[in-house]
């Protein structure tokens, strides 16, 4: 295993260097490679998934940590993935999926780079681990460093919805609200890491944040595979302990989709899922790589603005919208997260914030997925696509969703409407009923 910087392509070992590559500074975003032959000598598809491990662990041959594993205890990963039946033929889309990453720990993606990241810091014997925040990272990071006794500091803007504020300080993090966005609180937690030699987990900056998030690209397609393979939905959902049965024959091949719709705010989560693609296809394990659909709030939108521009130079923007979790002026892995929807024949798509809420119901009514708004920002960017006719029928299609409804009430309440007050009578209710 090695770094290679992802501008200049110069390479590190890992005990070289810690972040980033010093000739480009911040912007010198490390990719981990890997000796791709040295892990199919050790893992297989088919073994990979005859795994009784329900987790991110259980692709331990292809992360970056060394072994027995310190993984913190967590179970981060082998969310559902829905086959979206009922949407899906509103739509006119007969493979169309939902990978709920909100059913993590913490109701977030960002869990899958926290736990791998943590497990990295306990491996290095950190005594302090930091990041910055719109909220979901954050909790993320408290609650995975929780779980492994590592103290965490955290710094959010002062805007954080509260029910992101609360996991942060439930999980026992040492929290600072600063009155600023984003950007300004990843800029600080940047000097404050450098300060005071805390380990720092911020996105991009830290080049394992990537492989912990490009496990859902594993999920995907060995869920797929699986489902492909003639194993019912419910199965594939569920424990993987209850799948094992005799008549049990793992897939030699895992299946990649057509397409797979992401949010996009700092870009790593895209770029992330890209890493995990490129893994794959690079072992042999997926015989395709699927377009990447990055999805932005409209006033959120500087790596579209990249991309439509046809370069992946990042010019930051004022950013402003309702889906916090995206909303980003200058997003740190903007550069990767335009390669990657370029490299695969993907595209961008902007959507309102009013896109964001009306989707929010329809995902939840239809296939009963609560999307906070930056996860319903990628089912918005779906139902645009369909409406602009961007998609074939026969495609397979993956939603991914990145964090529960419950992270913004104040949101979900002005997507959803409010509820009937009455006095409890039989009469209030028929009246009601009118």
């Amino acid at each position: 295993m090695f770094l290679k910087c992802t501008l200049c392509g110069k390479t590190y070992a890992p005990d070289e260097i810690q972040y980033v590559c010093p000739d480009h500074g911040d912007d010198g975003i490390l990719d981990v490679m890997y000796d791709y032959d040295e892990i199919n000598r050790r893992a297989s598809p088919a073994k990979i998934s005859e795994s009784r491990e329900n987790s991110v662990w259980r692709y331990w041959d292809l992360l970056p940590l060394t072994t027995p594993p310190p993984a913190p205890p967590l179970q981060v990963g082998w969310t559902p993935l829905y086959h979206a039946e009922h949407v899906g033929a509103q739509l006119g889309l007969e493979q169309l999926y939902i990978k709920d990453d909100g059913r993590n720990p913490t109701a977030s993606f960002k869990d899958r780079a926290s736990v791998v990241v943590v497990a990295k810091a306990r491996e290095l014997g950190v005594a302090m681990i930091t990041t910055a925040s719109s909220g979901n990272a954050g909790a993320a990071l408290a609650g995975c460093a929780a779980s492994a006794h590592i103290p965490a500091t955290i710094f959010v803007p002062e805007t954080a919805p509260q029910a992101k504020v609360a996991q942060l300080l439930m999980f026992g993090a040492r929290v600072f609200l600063v009155r600023g966005t984003y950007d300004q609180a990843s800029d600080l937690c940047l000097a404050a890491s450098k300060e005071f030699g805390w380990y720092c987990r911020n996105t991009a900056y830290n080049p394992y944040t990537t492989e912990g998030k490009k496990t859902c690209a594993l999920e995907i397609c060995e869920q797929l595979a699986l489902l492909h393979h003639g194993y019912p939905q419910a199965t594939v959902t569920r424990a993987l302990r209850e799948m094992l049965t005799p008549q049990f024959v793992a897939p030699e091949l895992w299946h990649a989709p057509d397409r797979i719709f992401v949010s996009v705010g700092d870009g790593n989560i895209i770029s992330g899922i890209w890493k995990g693609l490129r893994d794959l296809y690079a072992l042999g394990w997926i015989d395709k790589l699927p377009k990447l659909m990055g999805v932005q709030a409209e006033g959120s939108a500087a790596c579209y603005n990249a991309w439509r521009a046809g370069t992946d130079v990042i010019t930051p923007i004022q950013s402003h919208t309702i889906a916090d979790s995206i909303d980003v002026g200058f997003p740190r892995d903007g550069r990767r997260a335009v390669r990657a929807v370029r490299a695969t024949g993907g595209e961008f798509i902007t959507v309102s914030d009013a896109e964001i809420l009306d989707a929010m119901p329809l995902l939840a009514r239809g296939e009963a997925v609560f999307a906070e708004p930056a996860a319903s920002a990628a089912y918005a960017g779906l139902l645009k696509a369909v409406r602009e006719q961007k998609l074939d029928r026969d495609e397979t299609v993956v939603v991914v969703i990145t964090g529960n409804g419950l992270k913004d009430i104040k949101s979900a309440m002005q997507a959803a409407g409010h509820a009937t007050v009455i006095e409890p009578t039989l009469d209030a209710v028929r009246n009601a009923m009118t």
